[in-house]
């Protein structure tokens, strides 16, 4: 795969771009994007970026954090705190995504959007009111192993980071976790699922696939 160096701001852009004159898969007014990386490739930061840069095309824009769908802490570490397989597996609630996320964005759904279900820190549920996505209106899903369920994004991105710039960027408490993604790299191939894929070993100079024309 042939990358060409991209700053975060011009990515951004692009990506906005792009994504502005893509509709859904079942051509529902209101399209999900996908961010897809570990924690270390901060899918966050291209979120937001992007999320900005939609606004500024007028587009109503939700940002979704996969961090707001954890399963309680019983689910998470019924095999212990640091299992791989687990984290893989079942820390992650995608039936609430799709529930609270995907299933109100279909063609005809309600446009009603849950942000956000568990807080991890108390276990407990949010409680975060839900909020109405308009039609034209856009919704960004972004975090880690998010392609490997056949969601239903008009545009994925996966935020890719070598074995060597994963290990390196990934605090040593969640080291543990590098098990997961070296299966899912096997597994899922993200690299070879994504509309666009973004390399960013190096924090400071991205590059990226392009994404076609829309």
């Amino acid at each position: 795969m042939r990358l060409e160096a991209i700053t975060w701001e011009r990515l951004a852009g692009e990506l906005a771009r792009h994504a502005d004159g893509l509709t859904a898969p079942d051509g529902s007014p209101r399209p999900a994007f996908g961010i897809d990386g570990a924690p270390a490739a901060r899918t966050a930061d291209l979120a937001e970026r992007v999320a900005d840069e939609l606004r500024l095309r007028g587009r109503s824009v939700l940002v979704v954090p996969t961090e707001g769908f954890l399963r309680p802490a019983s689910l998470r570490f019924e095999y212990g705190r640091e299992d791989p397989d687990s984290y893989a597996d079942s820390w992650f609630d995608t039936g609430a995504l799709w529930r609270e996320v995907f299933g109100p964005l279909e063609a005809g759904g309600s446009g009603r959007v849950l942000p956000d279900l568990w807080d991890p820190v108390t276990d407990r549920a949010t409680r975060t009111p839900y909020r109405e996505v308009p039609e034209g209106g856009v919704v960004i899903v972004h975090g880690p192993l998010l392609l490997g369920h056949w969601f239903p994004f008009a545009l994925s991105v996966h935020v890719r980071l070598s074995e060597g710039a994963l290990r390196r960027r990934t605090q040593e408490a969640e080291r543990w976790t590098l098990p997961a993604f070296a299966r899912y790299e096997e597994e899922a191939a993200p690299a070879e699922r994504a509309d666009v894929v973004v390399r960013a070993d190096d924090p400071g100079h991205p590059a990226w696939s392009g994404a076609g024309e829309s």
